[in-house]
């Protein structure tokens, strides 16, 4: 085991991307389903005031830190993560995995039209996948208010009769969070990943930032410069760093 490191009461999986690879490979060898969370540092400063949000992520069996600044926040600390390791870039590993196993998958998330182009465009890059299905994200269920709703039932209906190995959940955090836990155990699958944008990504829709920010780990930068309106959201950025840097607690342990 690689062991955990608590940053404002979020445990997150001491690992690389590697080792991430490596524990998805044992979950998809399981009988149970493995819940994967990809927490930045905005749900984590989300999550500090959310209690629910919180005790939830830390039932996922695997949550990686997709946030560079939980990596600097470790460092600070002397509690040094590995590295940064994306929701997007285990996502990838993930249809590698199943494109050599040849496992089954389902997306769920975006808008309608968006998950089905996403499944196209896996059926070409990786052939030996089963695609076993997708559903857009605009129906009512527990990520939007409505728990238990029948149209919730129905996806994950549709989700269990197609019997995937794997499903992807693109949302949006928290919502996709909040709907894994809520779900999980009416799902038959072996692994289920909450991954934002990655089904969008997938589609051709979004753009991932260049590679330049990804290596600094700007990536939240680009997305700002790009869409002005999140800095509503991103403004927990250097209140996080404060924290970090100042507070008197054990933020990070």
């Amino acid at each position: 085991m690689n062991g955990k490191i608590n940053i404002l009461g979020v445990n997150i999986d001491k690992l690389t991307l590697k080792d991430a690879e490596e524990r998805v490979k044992s979950f998809l060898n399981s009988k149970t389903i493995n819940t994967i969370y990809t927490p930045n540092t905005e749900i984590v400063m989300e999550a500090r005031k959310d209690s629910e949000l919180r005790e939830l992520l830390n039932r996922g069996d695997l949550i990686i830190p997709d946030g560079i600044g939980l990596v600097y926040a470790s460092k600070i600390k002397r509690k040094t993560l590995p590295e940064r390791v994306t929701g997007f870039d285990l996502s990838m590993k993930i249809l590698h995995i199943a494109n050599e196993k040849k496992y089954s998958i389902f997306l769920v998330g975006g808008k309608p039209g968006v998950a089905s182009m996403a499944c196209e465009n896996i059926r070409k890059e990786y052939p030996n996948i089963n695609v076993a299905g997708y559903h857009h994200g605009y129906f009512k269920g527990t990520h939007t208010g409505y728990k238990g709703h029948e149209e919730e039932i129905q996806v994950i209906n549709e989700i269990n009769a197609s019997s995937p190995d794997i499903v992807f959940v693109g949302f949006g955090a928290p919502k996709q969070e909040k709907w894994i836990d809520e779900n999980k155990e009416k799902l038959k699958c072996k692994v289920i990943i909450g991954n934002g944008g990655t089904v969008d990504i997938l589609a051709g829709t979004v753009k991932r930032a260049p590679e330049i920010y990804q290596r600094l780990g700007l990536e939240w930068l680009y997305r700002l410069l790009k869409d002005p309106r999140r800095i509503k959201r991103q403004i927990v950025l250097p209140l996080f760093a404060l924290i970090v840097l100042f507070s008197k607690d054990e933020v990070v342990k």
